[in-house]
C-alpha cells in the first residue's frame, strides 16, 4: 500500500512545543485513532515516549538513533505492562529499517516527529493533514509542502481546520 504522513500543522507549519501538541481538536485525535488503527505506525523515540504508552491496535515502529531504547523501554514499568490485543512495539534505528518492518498490506502511516517527517520524506506518497487555522509559537515544524512537489486531493473544512490529503506529484506530472 502506500506511506502516509499524518500531522496536525499550524499556518506556521508548527506541529508542537517542548513535547506537546499546541492545540486541542478532538476530532482530529478521533480521526488519528480511526485511519491508524490496524496499520503499522512509524514515530520517533520522542513521539512515543510523549505519547506515554504503545497505541492500542497498531504495530508502534519506533526509531531511535541508541540501540539499546528499545531494551530500556521494555525494562520500564510501561514495557513491562501487557499490550492490548492487536498492539506490537518494535524499536529500529532508521527509517528504512521502520519501513522494511512495515506490514505493507496496508497504509504506512508516519507519525512524526518532525526530524522523522524530514527522514522519511523522499518515501511518503501522501499527506493526511489536519490544517489547523492557527501559528503558534512552537519549535518542532512540518516540512513545507511545495505545490509543485505535491497535489490536493480532497478537503473537509471545518471551524478552525481542515482535514487535507496531498498525493506527491508523479514525475511527468505538473
Amino acid at each position: 500500500m502506500s506511506v502516509v504522513a499524518i500531522a496536525a500543522v499550524g499556518r506556521n507549519g508548527a506541529i508542537g512545543r517542548q513535547g506537546d501538541v499546541p492545540w486541542h481538536i478532538p476530532e482530529d485525535w478521533q480521526r488519528f485513532k480511526r485511519v491508524t488503527t490496524g496499520c503499522s505506525l512509524i514515530m520517533g523515540r520522542a513521539t512515543f515516549e510523549a505519547i506515554g504508552r504503545p497505541l492500542p491496535g497498531r504495530a508502534s515502529i519506533v526509531i531511535s538513533r541508541d540501540p539499546e531504547a528499545g531494551a530500556r523501554w521494555r525494562a520500564s514499568e510501561a514495557g513491562r505492562k501487557a499490550l492490548p490485543e492487536n498492539t506490537t512495539v518494535r524499536f529500529v534505528t532508521s527509517v528504512d529499517e521502520a519501513l522494511a518492518a512495515a506490514d505493507h498490506s496496508r497504509t504506512v502511516w508516519i507519525g512524526g516527529g518532525a526530524q522523522i517527517y524530514r527522514e522519511a520524506w523522499p518515501q511518503t506518497q501522501e499527506l493526511d493533514i489536519c490544517e489547523v487555522d492557527q501559528s503558534p509559537e512552537a519549535d518542532a515544524f512540518f516540512p513545507a509542502v511545495d505545490a509543485d512537489e505535491w497535489v490536493e486531493i480532497a478537503r473537509d473544512g471545518h471551524d478552525g481546520y481542515a482535514f487535507v490529503r496531498y498525493r506527491r506529484r508523479a514525475v511527468d506530472e505538473g
